[in-house]
């Protein structure tokens, strides 16, 4: 251990890594709930997802362990499951594509070869530089609202109205109250800073609602929505998740609709790997804040290494079957207690294999329990706002508060980058500032540009 991850040169030791990575996991456990019942809703099988999730989540994580030797974790990334499930998906199957999930797995696929190059060239970190900040933490605050409301979605708290577009849910419900109480859960875990307290909350939401069907307050409805929250272990298989993975999901690309709707396909694939670029950079420099690890330049070192880690993890991903893996800013709980090498992110991989067995019990927690996690991550998002300036440049204001905005109001993560980049432009040329445009803004906005055109001509949905 000392050879391969240098402990004393970091000033650390075997158990602390350990407890470190411990904490980590319990900090990101809920994404193996969560994901499932995200992506599922795009057609993937459960089950399958799951497996996918695990798997990738240990390959990455073991990457970023071995090869960039930094206490990072990585999973399918919140937000960016959403993006695949309610946005892409749907456009899709709109548009008449009957495998839509298949299409969106390709677009992952491309992004993380894209990433691949990226950093092989080090253009990543160019590329994150030139967008301005408001842009960047106006899309991360959108994403935070757009999570939130796919968690209240779930849980009937927020149901649609054809008179407000949206109204508050039945308020006596089960999955509402328990929902609510869920949210309360992880608010007073975190205010007390209790480790895994989002995994916490899912998991106390959960058990309540077995207490409410047992008690008959929950009332067992398949055709409502309403499934058992106790978990069936009749005819357990312990590799059944793996099994429906390399059946259902391994590989499962389509090349076909690609080289048929190529813009289409391009603006997809933009999206992913916009979102996912400010995610993962902007989680690598908040983990190097905490745990000390930048350089007396503010610089992290073998950050190429950890973004390869990150690419490689995407691909992985997709050829299993799960949305984009990302670096994850729970990481920074382990930091905390300590954790400052690959050993931490280790012993989180590993966690990450061996909670597969228990794929029951994950498949049992309903989308209520599941709701405060969301809300909860929505908030953390959404305390970017605060650092956005709004007294300054006009664009920088109004396109970040575009992006903002268009995230939740129209349900597209797509669309709140697009507006958000597409009015920064604007602004930016309209008040004589051309000359601060960078070319990769230029790229985007030409590109959105035409997408526009596209859906307005009737070319595209």
């Amino acid at each position: 251990m000392e050879k391969i991850f240098k402990l004393k040169a970091h000033g650390t030791n075997v158990k602390t890594e350990i407890v470190a990575g411990i904490t980590t996991f319990l900090a990101m456990a809920y994404i193996l709930a969560v994901n499932p019942q995200q992506l599922s809703a795009a057609g993937i099988p459960a089950d399958a997802v799951f497996a996918a999730t695990a798997v990738s989540a240990f390959f990455a994580t073991a990457i970023m362990a071995f090869f960039a030797n930094y206490p990072v974790a990585l999973a399918s990334g919140m937000g960016l499951n959403a993006y695949f499930a309610f946005t892409v998906c749907p456009e899709l199957a709109k548009a008449g594509v009957t495998n839509p999930w298949q299409v969106a797995l390709t677009a992952i696929l491309v992004e993380g070869v894209i990433f691949i190059i990226l950093s092989i060239f080090k253009f990543r970190e160019t590329l994150v530089n030139k967008v301005p900040k408001n842009l960047k933490l106006g899309i991360s605050a959108g994403i935070g609202l757009f999570i939130t409301i796919i968690g209240l979605k779930g849980a009937g708290i927020v149901v649609s109205n054809p008179a407000t577009l949206v109204s508050f849910g039945e308020v006596g419900s089960p999955q509402v109250v328990l929902a609510l109480v869920g949210i309360l859960i992880i608010s007073v875990l975190w205010h007390f800073k209790v480790k895994g307290a989002i995994l916490i909350g899912i998991v106390a939401t959960w058990l309540l609602g077995i207490i409410s069907q047992l008690s008959g307050w929950y009332v067992v409805n398949p055709d409502a929505g309403a499934f058992s929250l106790i978990p069936d272990f009749t005819n357990y298989n312990v590799f059944g998740p793996i099994q429906t993975m390399a059946s259902d999901t391994l590989f499962k690309f389509d090349f076909a609709y690609v080289a048929q709707n190529a813009l289409n396909f391009a603006v997809i694939v933009f999206a992913f790997l916009f979102v996912d670029l400010f995610d993962t950079v902007g989680t690598l420099i908040g983990v190097a804040q905490e745990g000390n690890l930048l350089n007396e330049k503010g610089e992290l070192p073998r950050v190429g290494r950890a973004l390869m880690s990150d690419a490689l993890g995407t691909v992985a991903g997709a050829c299993l079957g799960t949305s984009t893996v990302t670096s994850y800013v729970e990481s920074t709980t382990g930091v905390s207690e300590g954790g400052k090498t690959g050993l931490t992110a280790l012993t989180t991989a590993v966690l990450f294999i061996l909670a597969i067995p228990l794929w029951p019990i994950f498949g049992a927690i309903p989308s209520f329990a599941t709701t405060p996690a969301l809300v909860f991550v929505g908030l953390l998002m959404l305390k970017n706002v605060t650092k956005m300036d709004f007294s300054s440049d006009i664009a920088d204001s109004v396109g970040g508060f575009v992006a903002i905005i268009m995230m939740p109001f129209t349900y597209s993560i797509a669309n709140g980058i697009m507006f958000g980049i597409i009015v920064w432009v604007i602004l930016k040329v309209c008040t004589g500032q051309i000359k601060k445009i960078h070319p990769v803004m230029w790229v985007s906005f030409l590109l959105f540009a035409v997408r526009i055109a596209t859906m307005i001509l009737g070319v595209s949905s």
